[in-house]
């Protein structure tokens, strides 16, 4: 069994109860999936890009991301409908545990100036979204192996009903809300 896993078990279901009043144990919000997603508008002139972005989120995931591709054309950036400008992955299950535990607990401490995530990104639907600037915050990641910097976003969906439920259940799985 994961770690965040037997947290969720052991800690957060019976907090969740007593504080909501759950009278079902399905009524108790769970984390569902992970979407990590990056977009590479260098992708249109510059192929390799997009094949470093698919390396990098293949070692941080740990599962290979699908290409996303450009739905309108857009004269002015020399894009065409059809052209992979992007790549994503959806994590669900042990994997999406496992990442989301090393996301809380190794990577989100190594952001320079770090006072803890912003706990206003919520969708009003239970779900939260992260923005990162960078891929070296995740120490699969090695500094000399990287061509350039790029930025993600990380989109936690939770079963949760509101936005309160969906921020208590991460913030006692262990997600660092600041103040």
């Amino acid at each position: 069994m994961d770690r965040l896993q037997e947290k969720y078990l052991k800690e957060v279901v019976p907090a969740l109860t007593e504080k909501f009043g759950y009278k079902n144990v399905m009524q108790l919000p769970k984390v569902e999936k992970i979407i990590i997603n990056m977009g590479v508008g260098e992708a249109v002139g510059n192929s390799k890009a997009l094949d470093a972005a698919v390396k990098d989120m293949t070692i941080i995931a740990g599962q290979k991301p699908i290409l996303t591709k450009a739905k309108k054309s857009l004269a002015a950036w020399k894009l065409r409908a059809g052209m992979p400008i992007g790549c994503k992955v959806t994590l669900r299950g042990s994997r999406m545990q496992q990442f989301l535990d090393k996301f809380m607990n190794i990577a989100l401490p190594r952001v320079r100036d770090f006072r803890g995530v912003n706990g206003n990104a919520f969708d009003g639907r239970g779900n939260y979204s992260i923005g990162l600037k960078e891929q070296l915050i995740f120490p699969e990641i090695e500094f000399d192996e990287i061509d350039k910097v790029r930025g993600m976003n990380i989109i936690v969906v939770t079963t949760a009903k509101t936005d309160e439920e969906a921020k208590e259940l991460l913030r006692l799985l262990g997600m660092p809300f600041s103040a």
